[in-house]
């Protein structure tokens, strides 16, 4: 099966098929109408497949009849329309309520009852919300203005990349951005323009003309570095930016530059900031709990209130559709550029004119045009008055009230906690969003949702209340629930009660956090049970796995504990990495790791080599350089499980290339992982982790010594 894959030929007849997915891990649903698969993501067909094959595998069939109460349950029309709006609708097309649907029928059903949901949401076409922490795919459509706002941002910054400026500029009038996205060079980049760092270059594929192994290489370490950046990716996949899929990559691009536009709208990155609040101890942590948006709209009333402007903005698109916000706030802020006429003229598109004009003189790149603002588009908006920010905040430098802001901010230990954290939660899918850990968990509603996601159907949801939560002794019982979950789960939460986490106390909400991300990634090793004869998993046994899996592989370095010091230089890393996926690391890359300089080179290369291979992590160099223990166990677990997951799939894709439904179905991994003992692989898997046992007390951290470290990373979520 193997020699027949590695023929490219074949590999693209058999992609063509949907047999198998030449980028790596995927499974495939195609249909066999072009159209149809293109109005849908692979995420979205799967999900659909997998509830239209319950209600089959139930019935024997799918009928009209039993569409109604599966619908109503979907995410998409839940919440809009009704099991009997559902009939009535169904109704009007079909007659006989027993009529039989194949799946392709019911895609064209869920199309249709978007529709009617677009309806009754009142969507324009020309309406889009990609700077919202989700990507959604519900209708499908991009805003021209935004698509070519982000090709004069993308035009502007990566204009001087050494790879990248012989592509550029790109034209906003064609789809050259979709084209140029398809090799994943063009999103990493921007991933680091947004945040610098985040990704070591050294590890994206850039040939000209890439390998579809190459090109899914470079989707992989965009879509992991994206979630380590911040970025909602639960709806998108690799596969659906090799078709350069408009509405999500647009999306996608999007968040990426509205992280870049908001970086520095917080007190640690902007101590000023401070200005906007009382100087006590209670406003300046609720301004430190807002998220960036809420953070510019403070600071935009705060400079109109001393404008004299008598409204206030609550929003970025129909308060500030009439330009007169923008114009008494350039006043405030760049009165040597202002211009008598702006307020006095009558004609909105022509003041709204007036207003880029003034904001282009005081420095800002012009990326609106008039009609953006009069036409209330609130990415746009944002993304202009946080230029405006950048360019002139107006803000005091007062030093007293600039050192009372820096006393307020976390240390940069307590700071790596809380983004650790941060971006774990938010890679769940939960329904909330975290903004700053310490603040927002204090409802205790953000770690039911937690501990929904990774121990399902813990949390008594009739017995918790959500936010926004007007009584204090609510918010007890969400967080007095939390900790009665958490001992079910045996967590030590010896010093623990749920007033500690209304009351914000970091060591011990840290302590509880990371607990909780420990269980998630044995969970998730114990998840390939149910595909081997393993049993539970230890920290010693995580161990043991990774020195066997550098040995087997012909190397000589050995571990003797996650606290072992040699692991700074990060060769072990990249040998284990090496020996999971032989072609994932370039030994011409890696240094020697003795001085300082040679270890964060080795260590930025890790993190993003492993990101590449498809481990989701928050790891910064630093942990490795200091070799955190917690960060180096949950490093080394998040590599045993992509490897143990990829040695199960390439199995059961051995052993299952169709699922008989009409549609065909496909697990495997783009190569096999190298076998524990070089025998077959679904022997080994159950002999890598056959005499395993578990102890979860054996490495549980008591809230009562827990000692705060470094814990910025992520074991890879599903």
């Amino acid at each position: 099966m193997n020699s027949f894959i590695e023929n490219p030929e074949n590999l693209c007849f058999l992609q063509i098929l949907g047999l198998r997915n030449l980028c790596g891990s995927f499974v495939g649903v195609v249909v066999s109408d072009q159209w149809l698969q293109s109005q849908f993501t692979q995420v979205e067909l799967r999900s659909l497949k997998s509830k239209f094959v319950s209600v089959k595998n139930q019935n024997g069939r799918v009928t009209v009849e039993d569409l109604p109460p599966l619908m109503v349950k979907l995410k998409a029309f839940s919440a809009l329309l009704t099991e009997d709006e559902i009939r009535q609708i169904l109704g009007e097309s079909y007659t006989d309520m027993s009529t039989e649907f194949d799946f392709e029928t019911f895609l064209r059903v869920y199309l249709n009852m978007q529709g009617q949901t677009t309806g009754k949401l009142g969507g324009s076409k020309n309406s889009s919300s990609f700077l919202k922490a989700s990507t959604t795919t519900l209708l499908h459509t991009i805003s021209e203005s935004e698509k070519a706002t982000y090709v004069t941002h993308i035009n502007i910054y990566l204009a001087d990349d050494p790879f990248l400026k012989q592509f550029l500029p790109l034209d906003p009038a064609t789809n050259d951005i979709f084209n140029l996205a398809k090799d994943g060079v063009l999103l990493c980049k921007l991933i680091n323009v947004a945040v610098p760092g985040t990704i070591d270059e050294r590890a994206i594929n850039t040939k000209r003309v890439l390998n579809p192994w190459e090109r899914n290489e470079n989707h992989t370490l965009c879509l992991n570095s994206a979630k380590a950046i911040g970025c909602t990716v639960v709806n998108i996949g690799t596969q659906d930016l090799v078709e350069g899929r408009p509405h999500l990559v647009l999306g996608l691009i999007s968040q990426i530059i509205k992280i870049q536009l908001l970086a520095d709208l917080n007190l640690k990155k902007t101590p000023q900031l401070v200005e906007l609040v009382e100087d006590s101890n209670a406003d300046v942590e609720e301004l430190m709990g807002l998220a960036p948006e809420k953070v510019l709209l403070k600071w935009m009333n705060f400079h109109l209130n001393k404008a004299g402007y008598e409204k206030i903005v609550a929003n970025f698109s129909s308060d500030v559709k009439d330009a007169k916000a923008y114009t008494y706030l350039l006043n405030v802020l760049a009165p040597e550029y202002c211009n008598p006429l702006t307020l006095d003229t009558k004609d909105t598109v022509e003041r709204a004119k007036l207003v880029l004009d003034h904001a282009e003189r005081m420095g800002c790149k012009r990326y609106l045009r008039p009609k953006d603002i009069v036409e209330g588009s609130t990415n746009l908006n944002l993304a202009f008055v946080a230029q405006i920010f950048h360019e002139r905040n107006g803000l005091s430098t007062d030093s007293k009230k600039i050192s009372f802001a820096e006393r307020m901010t976390d240390d940069v230990q307590i700071s790596r906690e809380e983004r650790c954290f941060r971006l774990w939660i938010n890679s769940l899918g939960t329904e909330s969003y975290v903004n700053n850990v310490f603040e927002d968990v204090r409802t205790g509603w953000i770690l039911l949702e937690v501990l929904d996601k990774v121990a399902p159907g813990s949390v008594n949801w009739k017995h918790a209340s959500k936010p926004p939560i007007k009584f204090p002794f609510r918010k007890v019982e969400n967080c007095n629930q939390v900790v009665k979950i958490g001992k079910q789960l045996k967590f030590s939460v010896v010093n623990l009660g749920g007033n500690d986490i209304v009351q914000g106390n970091k060591k011990l909400i840290v302590a509880f956090l990371w607990q909780l991300m420990r269980f998630n990634m044995l969970q998730l090793l114990k998840s390939l049970r149910s595909r081997s004869r393993g049993k539970e998993i230890t920290d010693a046994d995580i161990l043991n796995w990774a020195n066997r899996k550098v040995k087997i592989s012909g190397r000589t370095t050995q571990i003797e504990s996650f606290k072992d010091k040699s692991l700074s230089t990060g060769l072990f890393f990249l040998e284990l990495l090496s020996a999971v996926e032989p072609r994932v690391v370039n030994w011409n890359l890696v240094t020697k790791g003795e001085s300082d300089e040679e270890k964060r080179l080795n260590a930025t290369y890790i993190i993003s080599v492993a990101r590449k291979l498809g481990c989701s992590i928050f790891l910064l160099p630093e942990d490795i350089m200091e070799v955190n223990q917690k960060m180096i166990l949950t490093l080394t677990a998040s590599i045993m499980y992509w490897c143990l997951q990829h040695a199960a799939d390439e199995g059961e894709a051995a052993l299952s290339p169709s699922n008989g439904n009409g549609s065909t179905t496909y697990t495997s991994d783009a190569s096999p992982a190298p076998s524990i003992s070089g025998e077959d692989e679904r022997s080994s898997l159950c002999g890598e982790i056959s005499s395993m046992t578990m102890d979860d007390a054996a490495s549980d951290i008591t809230v009562s010594s827990y000692q705060c470290e470094n814990e910025d990373t992520e074991i890879a979520t599903v």
